[in-house]
């Protein structure tokens, strides 16, 4: 795959959500160089704003913003019907919000924040498929793109990486179901990169030695142009 920027996602309407940092600012940022218009989602509007300012100022169509919290629910039921009212269409939609979690045994996990946290991981993708499914199906080449991780059982990690394999499960069967349309859904894991929730879960890493999010943007423009033929696929960035 090649960093070369040449303009493969002009036109297209991309939905990222947490859009505001780490891989999800990156993403959206390497969509706008892409030519995509962008839709950026995420809890903080200074932080969109920020991204925003970045966007236009390299020149990047101006991004719609949309300051939403992904337990709203009943927000993410409204947001198909608003894209539909004013584009018609969705072409690629980017899963990339998620909730670490607290890292402790399973007996020590609040029910609340297990709620919470699945809730971000899992339900409020299922309702972001939900909603948006008919606008991706209106595009010629839909495409969506979820952030995950591996599912490998770990002791501490039970609440993440249980979420996280439900959110495969479902990407995964979602990808069956479109199997036959122009709607394309894949899972990307990107290891260990620096952000602030990989900070959160490893505090005594030294970050300079990971890869920052803009290093892995190419996979995620490989899966969201036109051309991509892949579906229901597990992609692995971890670097050997």
């Amino acid at each position: 795959m090649s960093d070369v920027v040449n303009g493969r996602l002009e036109g297209r309407i991309a939905l990222v959500t947490g859009a505001s940092r780490g891989i999800g600012r990156a993403v959206a940022k390497r969509y706008a160089q892409e030519g995509a218009q962008l839709l950026l989602m995420a809890r903080t509007v200074g932080a969109l704003e920020e991204i925003d300012d970045e966007i236009r100022s390299e020149g990047g169509k101006n991004p719609i913003l949309i300051p939403h919290d992904l337990k709203n629910m009943d927000g993410l039921d409204q947001l198909g019907a608003s894209l539909y009212d004013r584009y018609g269409k969705l072409d690629i939609l980017v899963g990339n919000a998620g909730s670490l979690g607290p890292l402790s045994p399973i007996g020590h996990i609040k029910p609340k924040i297990w709620q919470e946290t699945f809730d971000i991981n899992v339900t409020a993708n299922y309702r972001l498929i939900r909603s948006l499914d008919p606008l991706l199906k209106k595009s010629d080449a839909g495409r969506a793109i979820f952030v995950t991780t591996g599912s490998t059982a770990k002791a501490y990690w039970s609440l993440y990486k249980a979420s996280k394999a439900a959110l495969n499960t479902l990407v995964q069967s979602y990808a069956c179901e479109i199997e036959k349309t122009n709607v394309k859904a894949n899972l990307i894991s990107p290891g260990p990169i620096r952000t602030t929730m990989r900070e959160k879960a490893f505090p005594g890493e030294d970050p300079m030695k990971l890869r920052a999010p803009e290093e892995i943007t190419d996979t995620f423009v490989d899966l969201a142009s036109a051309d991509c033929a892949l579906n229901g696929q597990y992609i692995d960035l971890r670097q050997n």
